[in-house]
């Protein structure tokens, strides 16, 4: 029997995936990953690279990368808090231990007062630049990102995000929304949303102070983008 024609995929959702779990932890977050790769995956093993190299990643990130999903790696910037010189290190031990291909700029501040800090950082930076202000910052972090994460929380709050307008003017494929406590019923209306305004979105049905930490129920599920 065919699905109705409300559950066929009508476009892919390209996703980026936060994959902020070891595959030591217990689980098979990992396993599920690998076997449903996405567009996207952002590495976290700590809020940084770790100081020394984790031998359980390198064979991960080389299957990820040939099954042609972008990994990059993740690094905290505390709001523009956090000195250039410890960011760009975490940048070089990420590149030079996994091989991932761009980075992924967490807590980064949003006001125009950062703007400096930020250039600096990325000033030279190869491959994806991400940056995760969870909101609409000053248009011009626009300039320093190929990807800006314009929305990050809970469901709830998705509901009444509202687009600025120098945000119209852009392609798609310059935003990503990332939504949590999302239940599977919600699932798809949420993607719809997500899709009239990033090019890149990621949901999970995961809540608590780290809902990143393990993979949604529904991942691998076909979802509707049209």
């Amino acid at each position: 029997m065919s699905e109705p024609a409300s559950r066929l995929l009508a476009a892919p959702v390209p996703a980026c995936v936060l994959a902020y779990f070891h595959p030591g932890q217990g689980g098979d977050a990992w396993r599920r990953l690998l076997a449903h790769p996405p567009r996207m995956v952002v590495l976290n093993l700590g809020d940084g690279p770790g100081e020394a190299k984790d031998p359980a990643f390198p064979p991960l990130v080389a299957r990820l990368l040939a099954a042609g999903t972008e990994v990059l790696g993740y690094v905290d910037t505390d709001f523009g808090l956090r000195p250039v010189a410890e960011v760009r290190a975490d940048l070089r031990r990420y590149r030079a231990w996994y091989g991932v291909r761009g980075v992924f700029l967490d807590q980064t501040a949003a006001g125009e007062d950062r703007l400096g800090h930020y250039r600096e950082i990325v000033d030279g930076v190869r491959g994806t630049i991400v940056l995760n202000p969870g909101v609409y910052p000053d248009p011009r972090y626009a300039d320093l990102a190929d990807v800006l994460v314009t929305f990050d929380g809970p469901l709830s709050a998705y509901k009444a995000m509202r687009e600025p307008a120098w945000a119209r003017s852009l392609a798609r494929g310059r935003f990503c929304h990332l939504v949590h406590d999302v239940p599977s019923r919600q699932l798809e209306p949420t993607m719809r949303r997500a899709v009239r305004f990033a090019g890149l979105a990621y949901a999970t049905d995961r809540s608590g102070p780290q809902p990143w930490g393990d993979l949604p129920a529904y991942h691998g599920r076909p979802l509707v983008a049209g």
